[in-house]
């Protein structure tokens, strides 16, 4: 969640001072230079196994097929994105600025959705609105239908990839509003603006730099999805390149692919650093920070909140509907559980690793680029955001190449998952940390210089109790992200090693949607409640 935080969040403190111009201690050079190696290391794969291909390569890279690929995925990119935003920005208003009933409840509700994984809403989908599905059942004996829209494709896809990724959107506005200086609005009150005039003329306005960076990161989002897509069908770049490594002995074709997406995904990182550039607001002064007064909605209270339940209900309680009926159904059956605590344990071991692994990789970058700024640290801090742009495919594929030829004790172990988790999710705890060391004044550090202590002993006795609440941020994040993910583990997991989200995949893609309800439901209240327990946190009193 911080990275959409920081992409509205006000300018940079002064970079005065010493901490912020020598060079970085070998402590913290080291590493971040060992973590960039890593990170790069898909990449290089991808490049060095395109073009040591020859000709043969560049010839599946213009086939036709590829082409038609890419406009599918860049299509349902930006389709995700715009229904997002279409989405999320009402939402965030109606929950900030206007006295909505309930409004903390829905503020709290409204944020679940994206602990769904991407496969657990496909697979409700599918059982609720495919052929013979619950909703078709429930209409063919009073209303006589047999038959319901196709949600196979390009529009399943849309609809379950919108109404699972407009958190993204959401928090980043809902963060954008909480900054912005309310007598901008006030005075255009006074002036004689109604609310929607205002919102529009004046508030929409300051948002746009938030919607930019949130919409930016569901099409990254969307780009690198493989759950969704693979369940309903539909050809996207992940989908095509996990059945051409699955089918193929010579996986030439997907590296090759794989050098597409990852040249879409750089592509949007430019777009994302461009609007995080510009998306830097000072407050206009200190009173600024208090609570902007609410918007009284009037006759329109009533339709607002339908509308936010009616959004609720899709997004987060038809899914846990659904599953729960087939949880009973499958109970009421015989169907045995006891699969799924060897998987819930397995999730949270490994997501237990990947959280501190993550944090021990994501601390020397995040002090680097804040403390030593220069081209070093800023190029270091750009190619840590490679494996957000990466999916988690991709990234494998380089690791069994990789772990194969070069590590092969390492090859499907827990260590080598571990490593690709730490790299597909770095940016999320460098940019939660990053942003939690902009707030500490870097005179603390020149006082504790100046009574001798070492860099080494600053960091490890001042900085780090400080930025404590930053690190359980980044840490509950990144567990979170772990225990839903899938293609790394799929490829990448041990031997007999199961988690819930390849136990939930497994039973789903073979349409055993009974076995599949226990495992997705397990994953879903373990990850609510720290995203209930964080977004309760972030409420602010209003007035």
């Amino acid at each position: 969640m911080a990275l959409e935080m920081e992409a509205v969040a006000p300018a940079a403190p002064d970079t005065s001072g010493w901490a912020r111009t020598s060079w970085p201690p070998i402590f913290i050079l080291v590493p971040s230079l060992l973590v960039t190696v890593a990170v790069m290391l898909p990449v290089a794969y991808v490049v060095g196994r395109t073009f040591g291909a020859g000709a043969d390569a560049w010839d599946l890279l213009v086939q036709r097929s590829v082409l038609d690929t890419l406009l599918r995925t860049v299509f349902l990119s930006v389709a995700v994105t715009a229904a997002t935003v279409t989405l999320a920005v009402p939402i965030a208003w109606l929950t900030v600025r206007t006295d909505l009933p309930f409004k903390r409840f829905w503020s709290v509700l409204t944020v679940l959705p994206l602990v769904i994984p991407s496969y657990v809403g496909a697979l409700v989908a599918i059982t609720a609105l495919g052929p013979k599905g619950l909703v078709q059942q429930m209409l063919e004996g009073p209303f006589g239908i047999d038959r319901l829209p196709g949600i196979y494709g390009f529009s399943g896809s849309l609809l379950v990839l919108s109404f699972l990724s407009f958190p993204y959107v959401l928090l980043s506005v809902r963060a954008a509003l909480w900054n912005l200086d309310p007598a901008m609005e006030e005075a255009a009150r006074g002036l004689g603006l109604g609310a929607w005039a205002t919102f529009r003329r004046v508030t929409l306005p300051h948002l746009r730099p938030a919607i930019a960076a949130g919409g930016l990161l569901v099409a990254l989002y969307t780009l690198s999805d493989f759950g969704a897509v693979s369940l309903l069908r539909f050809n996207s770049f992940t989908r095509v390149i996990y059945l051409q490594y699955e089918t193929s002995f010579d996986r030439t074709l997907a590296a090759a692919s794989s050098l597409v997406l990852v040249m879409v995904g750089f592509a949007l990182l430019m777009i994302e650093a461009r609007a995080r550039g510009r998306s830097r607001y000072h407050r206009s002064a200190v009173g600024s920070a208090r609570a902007p007064n609410l918007v009284r909605l009037n006759a329109w209270r009533w339709p607002a909140l339908l509308s936010v339940a009616t959004v609720v209900t899709i997004s987060l309680v038809l899914p846990v509907t659904v599953l729960t009926y087939w949880l009973v159904r499958g109970w009421a059956a015989g169907e045995s559980l006891s699969f799924v605590w060897g998987a819930l344990f397995n999730s949270a071991y490994v997501s237990l690793l990947a959280a501190a692994a993550t944090l021990a990789a994501a601390l020397p970058v995040a002090f680097l680029t804040v403390r030593h700024t220069g081209w070093l640290s800023s190029m270091l801090e750009r190619t840590t955001y490679v494996g957000f742009a990466l999916p988690g495919i991709v990234v494998a594929l380089a690791f069994v190449y990789f772990g194969a030829r070069y590590v092969t004790p390492l090859y499907q172990t827990l260590p080598l998952l571990v490593i690709v988790y730490v790299i597909l999710f770095l940016p999320i705890a460098a940019g939660t940390i990053r942003a939690s060391l902009l707030q500490l004044n870097p005179h603390v550090e020149e006082a504790a210089r100046g009574l001798g202590r070492s860099p080494a002993h600053v960091f490890l006795t001042v900085l780090l109790p400080l930025l404590r609440t930053g690190l359980l941020a980044s840490a509950v994040g990144v567990f979170l992200v772990t225990m839903k993910e899938l293609p790394a583990t799929l490829v990448l997991g041990p031997l007999g090693f199961k988690t819930l989200a390849t136990a939930t995949w497994s039973a789903s893609s073979s349409a055993f949607f009974a076995r599949a309800a226990a495992p997705a439901l397990l994953i879903l209240l373990i990850s609510s409640l720290p995203v209930a327990f964080l977004t309760f946190r972030e409420q602010r009193p209003a007035s």
